[in-house]
């Protein structure tokens, strides 16, 4: 049986660039989480919110500047003065200690909503089946799918997909859970039950970094509050600074269109 990492999860990002064919999509991003906190990523399309959240589990490689998990490099070992690009399976590893939720969902069509949940665990961790399995109805339960473990994606509705999607990052007990504008893709009398659920997350101490457009939603579960325009972090802070009083030009245009 494999160790399982587990809480807490503190994310450093240190002046990360990065670019597409020229273009800086990052401008130098310098970001602290804590763990057990929740912080809300909002700003407008194209500002560099889902890259700066792949590039925290490496699923994009930076240009320059690094991110760091409880003090270890992320995608990178340090030797001397250089950054060595870790091997695939060390770069597995590291990566179970973040739990991604996308906005497409991203199950597998041919597993049922509990084989979808079980396979990381057991596959990536090492873990006995019947032990995920146990975990795994616990999971769909607290998602509120008690009953719908046999499903297969095709017969839930995207809301359901999207909690499956939910408890498949919780299976692998992350330190860290980050979610890709994890309502975008649902219709709109379905994004209320996701986001109760993550809601729950982050009421319970689940450390999080949530890229969204639902400003109610940052004004209730985050702690703090990041909006980015054109690759920089504009402007931060807790979300009644942020959100009812902020400073920024470029920030209270953003949000006098939103709001």
């Amino acid at each position: 049986m494999t160790a399982v990492a587990t809480p807490p999860g503190r994310v450093e990002v240190h002046g990360v660039h990065k670019s597409y064919a020229g273009v800086e999509v990052l401008s130098g991003i310098d970001l602290v989480v804590e763990p057990g906190t929740v912080t809300v990523v909002l700003g407008p399309s194209g500002s560099g919110k889902s890259t700066l959240l792949r590039s925290i589990n490496h699923l994009e490689k930076v240009d320059r500047g690094f991110v760091a998990l409880d003090g270890e490099l992320v995608g990178y070992r340090r030797k001397g003065e250089k950054l060595h690009e870790l091997q695939e399976k060390d770069l597995l590893r590291q990566r179970t200690r973040f739990g991604f939720v996308f906005q497409s969902f991203n199950l597998f069509p041919h597993l049922t909503a509990l084989d979808n949940v079980v396979e990381a665990p057991v596959s990536a961790q090492g873990r006995p089946r019947r032990e995920v399995e146990e975990e795994a109805r616990a999971l769909l339960a607290r998602v509120g799918l008690a009953g719908r473990e046999g499903a297969y994606p095709r017969q839930l509705s995207g809301g359901q997909q999207q909690r499956v999607a939910i408890a498949r990052a919780l299976a692998m007990r992350p330190a860290v859970l980050l979610f890709d504008e994890p309502t975008s893709a649902l219709d709109p009398e379905l994004v209320g039950e996701v986001l109760g659920v993550i809601e729950d997350l982050a009421s319970s101490g689940t450390t999080m970094i949530v890229v969204t457009h639902e400003i109610g939603f940052a004004r209730r579960a985050a702690d703090r509050v990041v909006f980015m325009d054109s690759g920089r972090i504009v402007e931060t802070g807790p979300p009644e600074q942020v959100l009812d009083a902020p400073r920024h030009e470029r920030t209270k245009a953003f949000l006098a269109r939103v709001l």
